[in-house]
């Protein structure tokens, strides 16, 4: 059934010439809302990508790039970062692009009831008009992280008009700036965007059409990459490489990513977070000792991703040396349950994506974590519904991870400080909350590491989030598509890519 929807799905609206081109993507799951001040899924990111353009990006190699912003200049204390602005840009209902919008967009991001950018730019304190095409972000400390959080959905802009008129319903009809407009929207089955005629840089851009379409599945998105009915896919498994290689009609590419995966354990959000593993921390030391994450890199992934237990890589300059993956040991885990006095088998439920990845990942740390004495229950649930549980709190554990960012802050600072907007465990440590505050104010490497290295020490302990590998993004895509280029946040960037 899932095989057949997908391939009716694609087809349609396709007949008859009405576009000169259209391009069908397939991701693993549905976005979440279409208001980059509310999103917070990887594919709505994907989405948004065609969609919303952003102040600046970032280039393959992390540096960043301009986009809305022509150029950008910190002030020498690093308290105001004043932005230069693109002329002659349009929102996708015609209002123009200028100082008073991303005024507008930025104080949207801080103040909306249901923005989740809040922590991500707290430290914005005011916005200044400097003229018609330039914009100062005075800040209430330095912050060398803005930069980053405005490359992504932070700095993307929302036409003004269409947001107050809207209000937190926007992402029904989201009006941005990007090559692509929206056209329609059906929940679990496609979003369709159209190409915006008075876009900037438009002839960068050859499709008419994009549909995006979610296909949790990775067996039928490849399956319907090969028929035809897809042009490119995203998250393509590493079990499935072989396969798409040895196609003479696909070609495969790939990038490191810049995030992780992880179990994240409800600590205090709702009375669903009284559990022995969500109490006892020692509990969670022990499941972390029950894992061989070294295996299930093999058994699930083929080996072609990377075992983890940091929000940050073995490979990135912030991963704490000092904090090595620990090899599992069944023993030493049952001690510690022995020790936290809790009655074995403990008993609690993974929240988990209804994607085979997730629920091959999870399948395999249940038999493992079996052996030391616990019995996982698993339910799988689609993606954005899992988060909208998590945020209410409707959860013991869940299963996902996030999709990384060039600054290391923006892959810890929103998921475990007391107020951070990702923070649905409603982890709490005031010394954490101090160092990773006074990471986001030092521009020396070093002497940020060593606050990232100190807080790293005590989240390795308490463990609201216990990481278990660091994935590679892999695209399968038609030979006939060109141009398209792998960057490490797995983002489809549509510029100059073509199909012959």
């Amino acid at each position: 059934m899932a095989c057949a929807t997908a391939l009716t799905v694609a087809t349609a609206g396709f007949a008859g010439g009405a576009f000169a081109q259209s391009l069908r993507v397939g991701l693993a799951e549905d976005a979440d809302v279409m208001d980059p001040h509310q999103a917070r899924t990887f594919v709505g990111r994907i989405v948004f990508t065609a969609l919303c353009d952003k102040l600046v990006d970032v280039s393959p190699d992390l540096k960043f790039t301009p986009r809305l912003a022509t150029s950008w200049e910190w002030a020498p204390d690093n308290k105001s970062l004043t932005f230069k602005l693109r002329s002659g840009v349009k929102f996708h209902d015609g209002e123009p692009f200028d100082a008073e919008a991303v005024k507008f967009n930025i104080e949207r991001a801080k103040t909306l009831p249901e923005s989740r950018r809040k922590s991500e730019i707290a430290s914005v304190e005011k916005v200044e008009v400097v003229d018609p095409m330039t914009v100062r972000l005075v800040m209430s400390q330095p912050d060398v992280t803005v930069l980053a959080q405005l490359s992504d959905r932070a700095g993307m802009m929302v036409s003004p008009k269409a947001a107050k008129e809207a209000g937190a319903n926007l992402g029904a009809k989201p009006v941005c700036s990007g090559p692509y407009k929206f056209v329609e929207r059906v929940q679990n089955d496609r979003i369709v965007l159209e190409k915006f005629q008075d876009y900037w840089n438009k002839q960068a851009f050859s499709f008419d059409k994009i549909t995006y379409l979610p296909i949790p599945d990775s067996t039928v998105r490849l399956a319907n990459l090969r028929s035809g009915d897809l042009d490119i896919i995203e998250r393509l498994e590493p079990t499935d490489v072989k396969t798409a290689k040895g196609d003479a009609n696909l070609t495969t590419t790939s990038a490191v990513g810049l995030g992780y995966q992880a179990i994240n354990v409800n600590l205090a959000n709702s009375d669903r977070a009284k559990t022995p593993i969500g109490q006892d921390k020692r509990v969670r030391q022990a499941l972390e000792l029950s894992l061989d994450r070294d295996a299930i890199n093999q058994v699930v992934f083929e080996g072609q991703f990377s075992p983890g237990n940091q929000y940050f890589s073995p490979k990135n300059f912030y991963y704490n040396a000092q904090i090595p993956i620990p090899q599992r040991d069944v023993e030493k885990a049952k001690a510690l349950l022995k020790e936290a006095g809790v009655k074995t088998p403990v008993k609690f439920e993974v929240t988990m994506s209804n994607s085979p990845r997730s629920q091959a990942v999870m399948q395999v740390i249940q038999s493992m974590a079996a052996e030391a004495g616990f019995d996982i229950q698993l339910r799988a649930t689609e993606f954005a519904t899992m988060l909208n549980e998590g945020t209410k709190g409707n959860f013991e554990a869940n299963q996902y991870g996030w999709s990384g960012r060039p600054d290391p802050d923006g892959n810890i600072h929103a998921f475990v400080t007391c107020k951070g907007n990702l923070n649905d465990w409603k982890y709490c440590n005031p010394e954490v909350d101090k160092l990773l505050d006074e990471a986001r104010t030092i521009s020396d490497q070093n002497e940020r590491k060593k606050r990232y290295d100190a807080a790293q020490a005590i989240l390795a302990k308490d463990l609201p989030v216990i990481t278990i590998y660091h994935e590679s993004w892999i695209w399968g895509l038609k030979k006939s598509l060109t141009g398209f280029q792998p960057h490490p946040d797995g983002m489809i960037r549509l510029e100059n890519v073509k199909k012959s």
